[in-house]
Parts: structure tokens; C-alpha cells; sequence
């Protein structure tokens, strides 16, 4: 209602507007949040929110129509945590900090990272054949239907690589402003989701059973996300888990999921020139420098880090 209210302001001062309304009430959510999953968008976050929904569905015998929303399941179960999930942008338009995280402290706070390339790859995809209208405008990506090519995408610098390496430097600038944080890699999760899993459950306080861990991971595996996808299992998770177009295979939210999948749609040159952005802008702490990995599927290399004040440990 209030956004509808803002409609014959100038566009600018209306998206203004809503990306601060919008982190208003992930900033109220975040006071009573028990922990926080913080992304970049397309970094496999659903993915991650499926495991976690179905392991305290079954730790806690829920059935499986919803997704975990927040405090969705902690109504049904109070001991399940209320998890906030953020990309901490909108939070950051609202509180007008770009420059720290202080907003989380006195939190646990979860970081998911994903390789910049594979990233800006998979939100070409999303901005072509998912992303309604609106969102696009809000989040200044180009005009929908507009003739941009994978590569313009990727390197623009308003939604490409550079604007998510950039975001990922701030976010490394800051982390010694968090007590309790854990750093997960999606390739890690390729390799070995179960370990990871178990790490963050520790983490947070909510261990389970290796048996329990081990189903949702299997609940969440590539071939069964895509037949609940196309089966829009999930009630009440409008666009989160549906196809845009069952007919198209580039529209559904679970496309492929590839560590390194950027290079299948450029030649040598603009591999060279992405490669670039990351190998010489990219704070090497998140492991995605060629350095750090010793063949090209760039999947289990880095570790997950454990973050304890200022000190980073290894915790393979």
C-alpha cells in the first residue's frame, strides 16, 4: 500500500523510498533474528535454505510443505531459530552504512560465497527469464528485453563482476567487526555439503544427527530440487522455487548449479578479460584467485573460516 502511495513520485525518489521500507523491516526482523544467512543473490542461498528447512523439519517431525521464512517454522516450534536471510543491501540503504557491518553484531552471522564469475553468469539468467519487471528497476539492471549480451552483462559494472567484487571487498573490510561469523564457499558445498552443513548447524547452536543432516542434504540434491521445482512442492514460496518457464530450461531457479559454468558461454578472450576483474580486484581471502586452486574446477580448495574477533581460523 505504501509503495502503491509512492507511484506518481520521480522513479529515482520512489525506488529510494522502497529500498529503505524494504530494510525498515528486515532491520525489525534482524533485532529478533537468532542468527543470519548473509549472500550475494544467486550464490546458491535457496539451495542452502532447502537443507535447512528439511533438516529441522525432520529433527523436529514437520512436514515439508514450507520453506523456512524467517520465524515460519519457530511458530510451529519455538526451538527452531528464527533465520534471517539477507543480501544486506536494502538493510544498508536503510541504515545509509556502505561501509561496515555493525548492524550485526551481537549476532551469529553466516556468510555464503559463490566464485563473482559464476554469480554474475547465473543473474544474467535470472534477469533475462525470472526477474519480474519491478525488481528490475529497483535494482538498477538494465531495462527488461533490452539487447545485452552474457559478456556486457557480466563485466557491467552496475550488476556484473566488478559491483559484486566490490561488495565482497567491503564485506572483507569489515569482518573484524564481527565476533561470530562462519564464511561457507558454494563450492564447498558442491564437494562435501554434508561437512558444511554439520559445521553450520555447530555453529549456530542447533546440531543434529548424522543421519538427519544427511537426508535433508539428500532432500536438497540437484536432481530432486529440479523435480520440486517443476512440481512446486513448496507452498507459499512464490518465485523462491517455481520456473518461469517450464519449457525453458534457463528459467528454472535450479539450472545447473556448475563450479566454474561461466566459461561455457564466452570464448578464450572474454574468459581472460572476467578472469582479470577477479584475479586482480578480488580480496584473496575468499579463494577464487587461479593461485588458490589447483585445477580449473575451483571446488574444494578454500576452506570454510571461523571468525572469532579479528582472528580467522581454519575449521576443515
Amino acid at each position: 500500500m505504501i509503495t502503491g502511495a509512492l507511484f506518481f513520485l520521480p522513479r529515482s525518489r520512489r525506488f529510494a523510498i522502497e529500498r529503505r521500507l524494504r530494510g525498515k523491516e528486515e532491520y525489525r526482523k534482524l533485532q529478533s533474528a537468532d542468527w543470519v544467512l548473509m549472500s550475494w543473490g544467486k550464490s546458491g542461498r535457496t539451495w542452502f535454505r532447502v537443507m535447512l528447512s528439511r533438516f529441522y523439519q525432520l529433527k523436529h517431525r514437520l512436514p515439508m510443505r514450507h520453506l523456512l521464512e524467517f520465524d515460519n517454522l519457530h511458530k510451529m516450534k519455538p526451538v527452531i531459530p528464527r533465520v534471517l536471510f539477507s543480501h544486506n543491501n536494502y538493510l544498508r540503504a536503510y541504515l545509509k552504512d556502505w561501509d561496515t557491518l555493525n548492524h550485526f553484531r551481537g549476532k551469529k552471522v553466516v556468510m555464503l560465497v559463490r566464485d563473482p564469475r559464476d554469480v554474475a553468469v547465473s543473474q544474467f539468467f535470472q534477469w533475462k527469464y525470472r526477474m519480474r519487471p519491478h525488481k528490475i528497476l529497483l535494482n538498477q539492471y538494465p531495462t527488461k528485453g533490452e539487447a545485452v549480451t552474457t559478456f556486457e552483462f557480466v563485466t557491467n559494472p552496475v550488476c556484473g563482476v566488478p559491483r559484486i567484487v566490490e561488495f565482497f571487498n567491503a564485506w572483507a573490510r569489515a569482518l573484524p567487526e564481527l565476533k561470530d561469523i562462519l564464511i561457507i564457499r558454494y563450492e564447498d558445498m558442491r564437494v562435501d555439503p554434508v561437512s558444511v552443513m554439520r559445521k553450520v548447524l555447530d555453529f549456530v547452536g542447533t546440531p543434529g544427527t548424522p543421519e538427519q543432516i544427511e537426508q535433508a542434504v539428500e532432500f536438497a540434491s540437484y536432481d530432486n530440487m529440479k523435480k520440486l521445482e517443476e512440481k512446486r512442492v513448496f507452498r507459499g514460496s512464490g518465485a523462491r522455487v517455481k520456473a518461469g518457464d517450464r519449457k525453458n530450461p534457463d528459467s528454472f531457479k535450479v539450472r545447473r548449479g556448475k563450479v566454474g559454468g561461466y566459461r561455457d558461454y564466452f570464448d578464450d578472450r572474454q574468459v581472460e578479460l572476467i578472469d582479470k576483474l577477479v584475479e586482480e580486484e578480488l580480496d584473496p581471502m575468499f579463494g577464487y584467485q587461479a593461485a588458490n586452486n589447483s585445477d580449473d574446477t575451483r571446488a574444494d580448495t578454500a576452506p570454510c573460516v571461523e571468525q572469532t574477533g579479528a582472528t580467522v581460523q581454519n575449521t576443515l
